[in-house]
């Protein structure tokens, strides 16, 4: 049974006025040990989330509200998002790559080294419009056996990766990440914003035709409670980002507008419903939700 809880969004800026909707959250699902990479399938009106921990994916239903398995064991998956097919594209931490699920359920192996060396443990990931697969490796999934398997770490540092979409290449677009985590591409695709967790703050980058990145510049600063994560736009380019005390709403210029503050730290979110105006939260042990005024961002090639 679905539980609602009252929550606050704290207001910072008058541009926050638009951001509205129900002032409390369902909690949809709960008992998770660390609930993270929430995708949601349009097509079937479901959500799926990964729980790192216990090394298993589960699936909410939005016609019944019923919880189930996705997928278990799940390779210790955490970031996932869909492709241009609505294919799942999911970052393993166990397996130390990024794969995709066919349409029959069997699963292809999209990357899993770079110059022959094993990633570390891909965390998130986003698709561009071209294809290419984007995606950050940090260590987290190989520092212990709690979210992964305890290994060494065979590349020297921790770095955001694109994967070719015709000849596979994996290639470094940005070496300079302390813990590179959640990411998300500007509405036209010129931008990418990608979180570095460890050094507290967000970057922005601009994207090259050729998928090689530049600038780099802080885009925005957190504190100690709040250590960026997922990322996620609307379709006005607000950046949403799961900050751990709370969801943080940037405008595109860089202005923190609010603070959606939720019952437990905060790790990922997604965008989704009917008309995707229903913001799903995976914040530690549980999943929430809150619909609102504000719409997801659309992908560029699913057209507006």
């Amino acid at each position: 049974m679905t539980d609602t809880i009252p929550t606050e969004f704290e207001a910072l800026d008058e541009r926050a006025a638009a951001i509205g909707g129900d002032h409390y959250v369902e909690r949809l699902a709960t008992g998770c040990r660390w609930a993270e990479g929430p995708v949601y399938f349009a097509a079937g009106r479901f959500l799926v989330w990964s729980d790192i921990p216990n090394d298993r994916m589960l699936r909410w239903d939005e016609m019944t509200g019923t919880v189930g398995p996705f997928r278990q064991p799940s390779g210790y998956v955490n970031g996932n998002t869909l492709d241009r097919e609505g294919r799942l594209i999911s970052c393993e931490h166990g397996n130390r790559r990024v794969t995709r699920t066919e349409h029959d359920g069997s699963v292809t192996v999209i990357a899993d080294r770079w110059q022959g060396k094993r990633f570390n443990s891909p965390n998130d990931v986003v698709v561009r419009s071209d294809g290419s697969v984007w995606f950050t490796d940090p260590p987290y999934g190989i520092l212990s056996n709690y979210e992964g398997w305890a290994a060494e770490q065979e590349i020297d540092g921790c770095h955001v990766y694109r994967a070719d979409p015709v000849t596979g290449e994996v290639r470094i677009v940005a070496d300079d990440f302390s813990r590179p985590n959640g990411l998300a591409f500007s509405l036209d695709e010129s931008r990418l914003y990608v979180a570095d967790t460890q050094a507290r703050h967000l970057r922005v980058f601009d994207v090259g035709e050729d998928g090689t990145l530049s600038g780099g510049k802080v885009f925005a600063e957190g504190t100690p409670r709040e250590t960026y994560d997922g990322l996620r736009l609307d379709d006005t380019g607000r950046v949403w980002a799961a900050a751990g005390s709370a969801v943080l709403v940037y405008d595109p210029d860089g202005t923190l507008l609010g603070r959606l503050k939720l019952p437990e730290p905060t790790s990922n979110l997604v965008f989704g419903g009917r008309k995707r105006n229903r913001l799903f939260i995976t914040a530690t042990s549980s999943v929430y939700s809150l619909m609102g005024k504000v719409t997801g961002a659309r992908p560029v090639w699913a057209g507006r």
